[in-house]
């Protein structure tokens, strides 16, 4: 294992930190003082126009968005960022999310999953730099964008410069902001840059003239001032999601060091992902750039790597279908046209919405389409596609400093010239003129280098090829460590140094295209066609040239020192560009002066280290794979995979080697059928023994919402600090006998649902629809026949879906859940007495492990039954997939099983349910998926569309008993039961990754009230 320095990290980690009220002040409208902007004062982090420098290295940021607060085992971090890295990429932006870390106002939780000290120490030792996101607000699809739920009762306009908003932020923005501070580039962390706020600009339909520009400013000052007070030195960025220069540098109170932009071009419809929208492609943010911020270098700081789920929306594959390789090579591509230099992608690695923590709009799932699946594997093209593209900007530094000019169309193809600073070297980015083209498209294009105009291709009967969704990079004079590649059609994957003053350098194309590329003659006076017949090498007019139609395997050619593989795409996906450590501070980072080894070899390569004659790598195989070394120092002699020598055949290209794949591990896996589960009714409300004499009462005659109140009294379940998971009401009042209708106005979000009862009979149920928030209801009680003067309970559940997010200068956050308005036939509305619960202890949550998100309000939560050591003896057995519910209501279901996966097996899991109705049993239902206690299903069988829920190995106990409940909500009144529920293996993966310890968290005990 390399070494690395311990991070200075400051003791605002780890820890809980209670304050009393002093930092919160009253409600006051006036904008503070003017506060100046502070520059980065960093010495290690510097920029200039065209790019960022780190230790005086001028470097391309690349970098994906995940967000560790979505993947609750600290100890799988470190396999997220090897699988970035491995991509070529050098970065990691990341937010955190105030919601879960204050959530009781004024107690800040810094333990536990919520400690970032493993956050920064793996990304360390993968080697990638991190962008740091705090916000205050995060938007990030998480509910109310990661404000906590109890500032939605704020007076004041949030995110403005109400003084009650801002002193709020405080005590969270300095505690990350020391936390951030300690984890600098400067103190031997990963963090070299920081994002105050988010996508603070003026939205597009947002009013102007309610959200004045000075107040804007001050906003964003005020944040900045936040981090930079508590130590923050690194530049700071900005991601302006109208792209209208708002915090350049220059531009006075609030503007940041690097100005960036915020663009999502493919948008969210999931359902069609065939279709590609063409009314928010860009073509001139170039010019743009110059405009708004011309001493910055061009930064993307949120580019769509994908899409999110909504309830009844597109699926998570659906999503990945819409943002697939083949939107990598157009929409990436076509940022490099411009000359982006700081490249962010979001999301690189989804996760998931466990615990309540997404927005209404948003599933369980945040998978988000990724180029890494939820559940952690490499299944989709789109990686190896990113990773071809990222490694191509590794390894050319002429790009740094190249100036994009003005795209030129040629007919139906559209092309962007980019000419390297003080060098001969340009980049052609050669796309579709219509970019949701799926057509075949034949050019001739001339290109500019040393030797003059160059038009390609030379020969009259072949023609270069754009085929459909398609975009490429061709370059001139471009520099292979020293070896001029005079022009090229086909794309550059890499190049490295090899043994003595050799070098290496793969390309690569699709089967049928027709390519050129041409050396100086001088390189050499001979070639030799290694691998390969489909190639024609040979001179003409002082160059060496080469042509061919590409087939669907390699060629590999030597020209002098100069060794060239020509790869199909296909095989180009299995190549891997691994970074030699370097001494500290460097290490694992990337940097220019870096010795590259390429390698073939399969699914996953995560490390390479050289000791003595030795090469070592490290990672991961799906299947028996034959390993090739393609360039590597000379002194390196044997192969090691995972500790173990690899029996080699000798030669060039390549020295190549076999791992067989060991058998598949045996595991048993729990049959949910035939299990012994325990039930117990979970809806004891409805009964008239039932005691709610613990509620809280319903009894604020003003609410800070800016929705009026059109009740006696509020009955919005933020009013009284409930603010995720399941609601319940229980109205109380004395019958008059002439009651006939209930009519009530709900809301629980987007696809939410609601039962109600009369004492024990069931009124009815509204089960929810795509993009419903609210509903109006009519509920027949005629049929109860009441008694005049005897006392009545109204039962109403409600599932809350979670807030939404919000522009600046609108509130829509704050629109609340619950009960918005009621009317009983023969009675005022003061006749009924309300009382409320949600998640035990509301804002005063006890299970600081799992964060103030991870129960709501069904009785079974409340009570703690859903963690591990719950009192399940006396419970009845029932199953819910065979048995399930008789009749409407909400059942509780628990059960034990054991799991023993062996070590070196990567093996994710996810619960499956059936996505089907029940012909034997109503359709309508809704189950919680709770794992060893953490909440990591919400499934909507009437909905959709997730049916698969991944949970994660350190969640998920692989060398021990495991106890999984589910909470049915049957909708119906002729009850629900599963179709099928099912722990399925996604994947077997030989792994050389340590096993994640499972996460500590504490189990049931008694709850004191309820």
């Amino acid at each position: 294992m390399i070494f690395y320095p311990l991070l200075l990290f400051l003791s605002f980690t780890g820890l809980a930190i209670e304050v009393g009220a002093a930092p919160y002040g009253p409600s006051n409208h006036h904008i503070p003082a003017r506060i100046q902007p502070r520059n980065s004062t960093s010495k290690l982090v510097t920029w200039d126009a065209d790019s960022i420098f780190i230790r005086g290295e001028r470097v391309m940021i690349y970098s994906g968005e995940f967000h560790p607060f979505r993947l609750p085992v600290s100890g799988l971090w470190l396999d997220i960022f090897q699988k970035i890295k491995a991509a070529g990429f050098n970065g990691v932006s990341f937010y955190t999310n105030w919601a879960l870390q204050e959530g009781s106002r004024g107690r800040i939780v810094t333990s536990g999953i919520w400690n970032l000290d493993e956050f920064f120490r793996a990304a360390s030792e993968a080697g990638i730099y991190l962008l740091a996101r705090p916000g205050p607000y995060i938007n990030a699809e998480v509910a109310a964008g990661g404000l906590p739920g109890w500032i939605l009762r704020n007076k004041g306009l949030l995110r403005s410069t109400d003084l009650e908003y801002l002193n709020s932020t405080n005590l969270y923005m300095e505690t990350m902001g020391k936390i951030i501070a300690a984890a600098q580039v400067e103190n031997g962390g990963p963090v070299i840059l920081a994002q105050p706020e988010n996508e603070y600009s003026t939205w597009p339909d947002v009013n102007a003239t309610s959200f004045p520009d000075e107040m804007n400013k001050q906003v964003m000052a005020y944040a900045e001032k936040q981090l930079r007070d508590a130590g923050v030195t690194v530049p700071f960025v900005v991601n302006d999601n109208t792209v209208s220069g708002y915090f350049a540098p220059g531009t006075g109170v609030g503007a940041v060091d690097i100005y960036g932009i915020d663009a999502y071009p493919l948008r969210w419809s999931c359902s069609d992902p065939s279709v590609w929208p063409t009314y928010r492609w860009p073509t001139n943010w170039q010019l743009m750039h110059q405009q708004q911020s011309p001493t910055s270098p061009f930064s993307i700081i949120e580019f769509q790597g994908g899409a999110h789920s909504g309830w009844g929306g597109g699926s998570p594959d659906q999503c990945a279908a819409l943002v697939n390789e083949q939107a990598v090579r157009v929409v990436y591509k076509n940022n490099y046209s411009f000359g982006v230099k700081l490249f962010n992608i979001y999301m690189t690695y989804g996760g998931t919405n466990w615990g309540n923590i997404g927005f209404h709009g948003a599933v369980t799932s945040y998978d988000y389409g990724a180029a890494i699946t939820e559940d952690r594997r490499l299944a989709r093209e789109k990686y190896s596609e990113t990773k071809l593209q990222a490694n191509f900007l590794m390894v050319s530094p002429a790009y740094l400093t190249a100036k994009p000019g003005n795209a030129t169309n040629i007919s139906d193809i559209s092309v962007t010239e980019l000419v390297g600073k003080g060098d001969n070297t340009r980049f052609y980015v050669v796309r579709h003129a219509d970019w949701t083209s799926t057509e075949r498209t034949n050019f001739n294009l001339t290109l500019n280098t040393s030797i003059g105009p160059v038009t390609l291709p030379e020969q009259e009967y072949a023609e270069l090829t754009l085929d459909g969704r398609d975009s490429k990079v061709m370059v001139t004079d471009y520099d292979v460590g020293g070896i001029n590649l005079i022009y090229c059609t086909a794309e550059i994957y890499t190049w490295a140094k090899g043994p003595g003053n050799q070098r290496v350098l793969v390309l690569y194309n699709d089967p049928g295209e027709w390519h050129e590329a041409a050396f100086p003659a001088s390189l050499t006076n001979e070639t030799t066609l290694k691998e390969g017949s489909f190639l024609r090498v040979f001179q003409e007019r002082g160059l060496w040239k080469m042509h061919w139609t590409a087939l669907e395997r390699r060629a590999v050619v030597q020209l002098g020192s100069l060794e060239i593989y020509i790869l199909p795409r296909n095989e180009a996906y299995n190549f891997w560009v691994m970074e030699l450590p370097a001494p500290p501070p460097i290490g694992n980072y990337s940097s220019p002066s870096k010795e590259l080894i390429i390698l073939r070899g399969g699914y996953l390569i995560r490390s390479a280290t050289i000791q003595g004659t030795e090469l070592h790598v490290t990672g991961d195989l799906n299947q028996t794979t034959t390993f090739e070394v393609i360039s590597a120092p000379v002194s390196v002699k044997t192969l090691m995979f995972n500790g173990k020598p690899v029996t080699t055949e000798s030669g060039r290209p390549g020295f190549r080697g076999t791992v067989v794949l060991p058998d598949l591990p045996s595991i048993s896996l729990p049959s949910f059928t035939e299990a012994k589960w325990k039930y117990i009714e979970s809806l004891p409300e409805i009964h008239s023994s039932y005691s709610d004499s613990r509620w809280v009462t319903a009894n604020q005659t003003k609410s800070t919402n800016p929705r009026a109140l059109t009740t006696p009294s509020s009955l919005y379940a933020s009013d009284y600090g409930f603010h995720s998971g399941s609601l319940i009401y229980r109205g109380h009042f004395i019958a008059s006998g002439n009651e006939t209708a209930l009519r009530l106005t709900t809301n629980g979000g987007s696809g939410f649902g609601q039962s109600v009862w009369l004492n024990e009979t069931f009124l009815g149920s509204w089960a929810g629809s795509k993009g419903v928030q609210e509903r109006n209801s009519t509920l027949n009680i005629t049929s109860a026949q009441l008694e005049r003067g005897k006392q009545y309970v109204i039962i109403i559940l409600i599932d809350h879906m979670g807030q939404d997010e919000s522009a600046p200068g609108t509130e829509g956050y704050k629109y609340p859940r619950g009960i918005l308005d009621f009317a009983l036939t023969s009675h005022s509305a003061t006749d009924i007495k309300w009382k409320l619960t949600g998640n035990y202890g509301g804002e005063d949550y006890v299970d600081e492990a799992r964060g103030p998100r991870n129960e709501g309000g069904i009785w079974a939560e409340r009570m703690g039954w859903h963690l591990p050591g719950a009192p399940s003896g006396n419970w009845t057995s029932r199953n819910p997939v065979t048995e399930g519910m008789e009749r409407v209501g909400v059942g509780f279901f628990a059960v034990r099983f054991k799991l023993d996966v062996e070590e070196g097996w990567d093996v994710p899991m996810s619960f499956v349910f059936n996505g089907t109705g029940n012909s034997a049993k109503g359709s309508n239902y809704r189950v919680q998926l709770f794992v060893n206690g953490w909440q990591f299903g919400k499934y909507v069988n009437n909905i959709g569309p997730q049916t698969a829920f991944p949970v994660p190995e350190g969640i998920l106990n692989y060398r021990r008993e495991n106890y999984v409940a589910l909470t049915l909500w049957a909708l119906d009144d002729n009850g629900a039961k599963l179709g099928q529920f099912q722990l399925v293996p996604q994947a077997y993966v030989w792994s050389s990754y340590p096993r994640p310890e499972v996460v500590e968290a504490e189990g049931w005990r008694e709850r004191g009230g309820y």
